[in-house]
């Protein structure tokens, strides 16, 4: 049986208008339901790639397909609810007076009205753990709690995919712990694109290496971090003593 997928990227390369190749040709895809950390250094095309999944920028070459939708100007308007970007300053994606009007912006330009816009907002922030603060004003939030609420914008949209920039950063350990706890619990498909490479191997069975413009590493993320040679190549670190578990259940293995 094929699977399904929830995002394919083929052969997709992009020059900026200044001539600076960003992408050399990426090859992904993401079955529904998989949750894929998208690891590389600064520079390397990461957002660049992310910007093409809803069509803010339009491939040179290659092509973008969500939940089997080809990402297109025809199309944009359903990709864009589809493929829910979650920015790594939450303050980027609120601006509404209260949480609530926030979460509802979105599907209410859509079009869902009345009860059922009702509905999509109270599920969005009780899956945040956020319905408590929704008659609150969003600069009254604490930065965590913000990051959540954004969480649930996105939400609120019912995507395809949830693609996270950084949502570790900035994070006390505590509301890192929150946000991780969250993240796991929903029923979606997740890039996270992340320099946090703990974070990325709590959350994600799957990492790519996005490095130069093209995907050079794909692979259980464990494997992945547990290759000093390659993290080193592509200019990633584990913090300092940290312990890759040993996936045969045997010591683990320090960077």
């Amino acid at each position: 049986m094929t699977e399904t997928l929830s995002l394919e990227v083929s052969r997709l390369a992009y020059a900026y208008p200044d001539g600076t190749q960003a992408l050399f040709g990426v090859d992904l895809a993401i079955g529904r339901g998989e949750r894929v950390a998208l690891l590389g250094p600064n520079g390397a095309g990461k957002t660049t790639l992310v910007m093409h999944l809803n069509g803010i920028l339009t491939p040179g070459h290659g092509s973008v397909t969500v939940a089997g939708l080809p990402v297109r100007p025809d199309t944009l308007k359903e990709i864009r609810r589809r493929v829910g970007l979650v920015f790594q300053d939450p303050d980027d994606q609120l601006f509404m007076p209260t949480v609530r009007d926030d979460v509802a912006f979105g599907p209410a330009n859509m079009g869902v009205r009345g009860e059922e816009l009702e509905h999509r907002v109270k599920s969005a922030l009780e899956r945040v753990g956020m319905l408590h603060v929704a008659d609150r004003p969003p600069h009254h939030l604490s930065f965590g709690q913000r990051r959540r609420v954004a969480v649930a914008t996105v939400l609120a949209m019912e995507p395809e995919i949830l693609v996270l920039d950084e949502p570790s950063s900035n994070l006390d350990p505590a509301s890192r712990r929150e946000l991780a706890e969250i993240l796991r619990s929903l029923d979606v498909t997740m890039l996270m694109v992340t320099h946090d490479l703990p974070y990325a191997l709590e959350l994600c069975e799957r990492s790519l290496i996005l490095s130069g413009g093209v995907i050079v590493a794909d692979g259980p993320t464990r494997e992945i971090l547990a290759d000093a040679d390659l993290l080193a190549a592509h200019r990633l670190e584990l913090p300092y003593g940290f312990a890759v578990p040993d996936p045969d259940g045997g010591p683990s293995r320090r960077t």
